[in-house]
């Protein structure tokens, strides 16, 4: 007689009666279970769901019934258990995903225990055991397998070897067999039914492939003929048994096949395509009621994250992520997917799982299909908890609607779409293919804005002309030709079409061969407008993402593109790429580094022709970036130095200080789009003491070498371009000066030696990076040398003979163009103003000495009384305007030159304040 069940307990079985064919069997035939489970604690709430060991080959005379009866019991507990509400979804298939787990290890060891029987135990050339890898793909690799799933599972091992019995087989022939045996111990139907239908397809060359391979085998299979198929299988990929370690390696090893480095925008064209089958199956096979593969099932849903994972993945690791959720979520957070988005798709596939487990649970039965039996249906919307079949109908109707709309969103573009195109399109593409008269191809580029049709169909020709586009396969031609029409409507709503279609032609040249960025400008609209929008706005922007293609990928996200990083963000990026990079590979940290220069650069750039950014903080972002970067060379400098030579040490055996002087627009927190970073070195310490290393230096060759080492990494080019191009003519006694000095003999050049126009250079120097104390004592006789009282006239002359100088060497100004730099009342005459009065008067007001940038020295001088308020506004006024004008002409690749009845107002106050403050006190 079964034991009394406590009365919770029994009221929640009666509720679930008759949900469950199965558990319903199940219970009749093992009356104690329930009343065994509520003993243990495996019925309570708050308790998730328990998975017991499996039986053993050793201890049962009958594993294959033992194994099945261990499975049926603890799928009814699950059943039983999520019936009853008491589990959420993830421990529902997480406890589903767990037992197959355990049945499949177990089967295992009974296979391998098999075979060692007949042919001894398998070892590798080292005398080590060998055991098959087993893989769990799809819904077991993701730990969320349904109730009644088929399993797919891939066979793999390490290395060769041999068995050790006296009939030998080598690895291959041993774990073929305990493959083939593993599988019919699962999916052999005996008396006590089945333990799992297993999937063996997935393998490489599918039926006709091995069942098993080695790591080394199934890493060359993929590399030479993995299809895009094979990507999205394996992104599921998990090792469930046997030799997990070697799982996990195989896995690592095709992880470059699976997520790409770059952005895998094909990836969305080569989903269409698989759904599109699937769409084909689901309407001969009359499937719409599957909530797997009918629209809006949950496929789609799966569709959606896996294809973010695909393309993404490769530069984001987290999205690296066998299960569903998890990877949902980020999404979510990561700006992918809008918010709500994502949020509605996770309620969606909580709600269809938990629908596709309801049905396969009624029977044990692996089934998709929404019953047409009204007492099924009545069952299914019960255990829902809907109260009839009709409410629940129309709930999974919305949500399946809903998913469809989001997978829609994601995969169907206007741009993207398979409809026959529209007669505007056949004639941009008849245009394209060279099929339109000259009369009808200048009527149609007038249709769409464009002035300059000769020069628009040189851009497209050239395009045509290219070599790598002649070798284009019919994949990458149907992308160009799809492009194409979608070029020009983005060009007509360009201010200057022209311009915009001509640039953005230019950098499809530079990537024509390559048809994943095609596709990205193909499948996002929005990134062929902000690429547009970028080219017309910019020459400079063009000929950087012309350059270096790769950048293309920064304008996937418009906000993370117009909002520039901050130091803080810009920090742990660049730490994040150089940390997946080896400490000793030089090159790849380099061309990591220029990336990232390049990429914050364009986002910086991006904001500025978007006008969202003042100028200001255009080169406030520029600085900070530059100052990031630069301290990120200098440590690799110094890692580099430290294994060849060792550490400079004092005789304490404290490391020796280096610090970085930044003069020019880079201390003067200036810094343009293309400045130069105008650098001088120093270090600290006994010059002539020896390095710690085997190959020993002198400090000063030391620091001279490091020196030449941070140039290096910044300067040189590479595949990536360079960081910077670095100017030390600044240094002491310039050219012909050492490139490091001693902080020492710097100060005594400052003091007894530099020129006037060195010291006007260093009212705009200020340490950057390097050890803190160094650039301290820098500061301090920076403010020392420019205190010191100077004899006015003097100071006076010399600055005027200066500005002289370099006006007739540079001053490029006509009788109609103007020179904004150069120009009488220009630029640098501001800034000359600036460092001529923080000269005069630094010995009398210490706070102009606080600052390196021209606008907040002449607004000290206001502030001190020293200066006029009317007089400092006009200058700042005049040199904001100056430095807006200079920065729009270098976007465009231009000297900053002006119509010569520009400003007129601008350039007599500054001349006249020029005259007033500085040339009148003149020798």
């Amino acid at each position: 007689m079964a034991k009394e069940l406590p009365a919770d307990i029994a009221a929640t079985h009666e509720k679930i009666a008759g949900l469950s064919r199965f558990l319903d069997d199940w219970c009749a035939a093992n009356a104690d279970a329930l009343a065994r489970w509520a003993d243990t604690g495996r019925l309570n709430a708050d308790e998730p769901v328990s998975i017991a060991p499996p039986p053993t080959h050793s201890d049962t005379d009958d594993f294959d019934a033992a194994l099945r009866r261990y499975r049926d019991e603890h799928m009814a507990l699950i059943a039983w258990r999520d019936l009853a509400g008491l589990d959420r979804l993830e421990d529902t298939l997480g406890a589903l995903s767990e037992l197959a787990d355990q049945c499949i290890q177990a089967a295992l060891d009974y296979a391998h225990a098999g075979v060692a029987e007949r042919y001894g135990t398998l070892l590798d050339d080292d005398g080590r055991a060998l055991s098959l890898i087993v893989i769990g793909m799809g819904k077991l690799g993701g730990g969320e397998l349904n109730f009644s799933s088929d399993i797919d599972l891939i066979f793999a091992y390490r290395s060769g070897g041999e068995s050790d019995g006296d009939r030998t087989l080598d690895a291959d022939g041993y774990l073929k067999r305990v493959a083939q045996k593993l599988v019919r111990c699962l999916s052999e139907t005996t008396k006590d039914g089945f333990v799992y239908r297993v999937d063996t397809r997935l393998r490489p060359f599918g039926d006709a492939g091995a069942l098993v391979a080695s790591i080394g085998a199934m890493e060359g299979y993929y590399q030479s003929h993995g299809r895009e198929w094979e990507r999205y299988a394996w992104v599921k990929a998990r090792p469930v048994a046997g030799d997990i370690e070697g799982g996990h390696a195989l896995i690592d090893a095709l992880r470059p096949f699976v997520y790409r480095r770059y952005l895998d925008y094909g990836t969305f064209e080569s989903i269409r395509e698989m759904k599109a089958l699937i769409d084909r199956q689901v309407v001969q096979a009359e499937l719409h009621d599957n909530v797997k593969l009918g629209l809006g099932g949950i496929r789609e849903i799966e569709f959606v994250v896996q294809a973010f994972q695909l393309i993404r993945g490769g530069q984001e690791p987290t999205l690296q992520d066998s299960r569903l959720l998890p990877t949902l979520a980020l999404l979510g957070e990561a700006g992918h997917l809008p918010a709500h988005t994502a949020r509605e798709l996770e309620m969606s596939y909580r709600f269809l799982r938990r629908v596709e487990n309801r049905l396969q649970m009624a029977d044990d039965r692996q089934t998709h299909d929404l019953p047409e039996a009204e007492a099924e249906r009545a069952a299914l919307a019960r255990s829902m908890d809907y109260a009839n079949w009709e409410a629940f109908e129309q709930a999974i109707r919305d949500v399946r609607y809903g998913v469809h709309d989001a997978f829609e969103q994601v995969f169907v573009s206007p741009q993207a779409d398979d409809r026959d195109p529209d007669r505007a399109s056949q004639e941009l593409i008849a245009l394209w293919e060279g099929d339109l008269d000259d009369d009808l191809a200048a009527k149609l580029l007038a249709d769409y804005g464009v002035e300059q049709a000769e020069d628009v169909r040189a851009a497209l020709d050239a395009l045509q002309d290219q070599s790598l586009y002649r070798t284009l396969e019919d994949r990458g031609r149907r992308w160009i030709a799809r492009l194409v029409p979608l070029l020009f409507a983005a060009a007509a709503r360009n201010s200057h079409p022209d311009r915009a279609l001509i640039r953005t032609l230019s950098v499809l040249s530079a990537i024509v061969g390559r048809s994943t960025y095609m596709a990205l400008l193909v499948e996002h609209p929005a990134a062929l407008s902000t690429l547009m929008r970028l080219c017309s706005a910019s020459e400079w922007i063009t000929s950087r993402i012309r350059e270096q293609p790769a950048l293309l990928d920064s304008l996937l996200d418009p906000r993370q593109l117009y909002k520039p990083p901050r130091r803080a963000e810009l920090v742990a990026s660049l730490e994040e790429d150089l940390d997946a990079i080896d400490a000793d590979d030089l090159e790849h940290q380099m061309d990591a580094l220029r990336r990232f220069a390049q990429s914050a650069t364009l986002r910086i750039a991006a904001a500025d022709v978007s006008r969202s950014m003042p100028l200001m903080i255009v080169s406030d972002n520029l600085t900070e970036l530059a100052e990031v970067v630069l301290d990120a060379a200098l440590d690799m400098a110094w890692q580099q130095m430290i294994a060849r030579y060792g550490t400079p040490r004092d005789e304490d055996g404290e490391r020796q200080g280096f610090a970085v002087i930044a003069y020019g627009k880079l201390g003067g927190l200036e810094l343009g789009y293309t400045s130069d970073l105008d650098l001088v070195f120093v270090y600290d310490g006994p010059t002539e003491k020896m390095t710690d290393g085997e190959r020993e230096l002198t400090h000063q060759a030391f620091f001279t070498r490091l020196a030449q080492r941070l140039i290096h990494v910044l300067s040189t080019q590479t595949a990536a371009g360079r960081a910077y191009e670095i100017d030390m003519r600044l240094r002491p006694s310039g050219k012909a000066g050492l490139m490091v000095s001693h902080i020492d003999a710097f100060a005594r050049y400052q003091h007894d030696k530099a020129w006037t126009w060195e010291h006007q250079a260093l009212v705009r120097a200020r340490f950057v990076a390097g050890r803190a104390s160094l650039g301290e004592s820098f500061t301090r006789i920076r403010r020392e040398v420019l205190a010191h009282p100077r004899e006015l006239s003097q100071l006076a002359g010399e600055v005027c003979h200066m500005r002289r100088r370099m006006r007739e060497v540079k001053d490029e100004s006509t009788s109609e163009r103007l020179d904004v730099k150069q120009m009488t009342g220009g630029l640098i005459d501001i800034e000359f103003i600036a460092q001529f009065m923080a000269l005069r008067y630094g010995h009398e007001c210490e706070e102009l000495l606080l600052f390196t940038d021209a606008i907040r020295i002449l607004e000290t001088l206001e502030s001190a009384g020293i200066a006029d308020y009317d007089s400092v506004r006009s200058l700042t006024h005049a040199y904001r305007q100056y430095r807006q004008q200079i920065h729009a002409d270098s976007l465009q690749r231009q000297r900053a030159m002006i119509d010569a009845d520009r400003w007129p107002e601008f350039r007599r106050e500054v001349a006249r304040i020029w005259q007033e403050w500085v040339a009148a006190h003149a020798e």
